[in-house]
């Protein structure tokens, strides 16, 4: 039986009124290159891609890059230690980098990736300032995990200042910094 009540029209009408909002979102990425790495993976897999699409990407810039030996960073890129954070474009714009943790690596690469363009940018461990980042897991008492999220080319951290995302620079920012 088809409801066919006000309230039930009135939904309708809400629905429809997204719809083209959150289809325009996904009409770009199925245009996109990178439209197989925004749906259906697993977080996990998807660092993981990240990690073998910024290895590839170092590698094709000159550097060398090996997998790290532990799990305490990613990569090791000209002897130093990398952590990798991987994203795809949020609604409205935004990068989340998820999952930083303060372990053993020298370096923090961030690549985003959105339907038609890519951003990056790289800082030391040493200069983030941990208490300007949003606890990931457990509120404000959490303390194990945090995550880095802002629209580009905005720097919200002035640790990551002057870097604005720009792919063809962060490969000579990242010599600078080793």
């Amino acid at each position: 039986m088809e409801n066919k009540t006000k309230e039930y029209r009135q939904l309708i009408q809400a629905a429809e009124e997204q719809h083209d909002r959150y289809l325009n979102d996904d009409r770009a990425w199925k245009e996109s290159p990178f439209a197989w790495v925004k749906g259906g993976i697993t977080s996990r897999q998807k660092g993981k891609i990240g990690e073998e699409i910024v290895s590839f990407f170092l590698r094709e810039n000159g550097f060398d890059v090996v997998s790290s030996p532990d799990s305490e960073a990613d990569l090791v890129v000209d002897g130093k230690r990398v952590e990798v954070k991987f994203s795809t474009l949020w609604s409205g714009g935004m990068y989340t980098f998820q999952q930083l943790r303060n372990q053993n690596y020298d370096l923090v690469f961030c690549l985003g990736i959105s339907p038609g363009t890519a951003h990056a940018w790289v800082m030391k461990k040493a200069d983030i300032v941990w208490d300007e980042l949003r606890n990931q897991h457990g509120g404000a008492a959490g303390s194990d995990t945090w995550w880095i999220s802002f629209t580009p080319p905005d720097t919200p951290h002035s640790w990551m200042v002057p870097q604005d995302g720009d792919l063809t620079k962060v490969c000579d920012h990242l010599r600078a910094l080793l």
